[in-house]
């Protein structure tokens, strides 16, 4: 049977359960994952991932690129949010 719990919950009793769990358990949890846990973090690897990562940074600290400021985005994204739910 398909669950229709959402990512976001799935997550969320995922990580209340970890935090509990047995020793073994976390440790057979994580032997299931460790191979696509430890690829997550190659991206930073990527040279040309990073360079554009500097590129940004550099255009932001010399004031090439104003960026946005939080409050900006978030309502952005809430206002966003909400025009969806419509």
């Amino acid at each position: 049977m398909e669950s229709k719990m959402s990512t976001s919950n799935i997550r969320h009793k995922l990580y209340d359960y970890i935090r509990v769990a047995e020793d073994r358990k976390v440790k057979a949890i994580y032997t299931m994952l460790e191979d696509e846990i430890e690829e997550t973090y190659k991206y930073w690897n990527d040279q040309e991932f990073v360079a554009d990562l500097e590129k940004r940074s550099a255009d932001y600290k010399t004031g090439r690129f104003e960026g946005i400021a939080w409050d900006d985005a978030k309502a952005g994204i809430l206002s966003s949010k909400t025009s969806k739910k419509r």
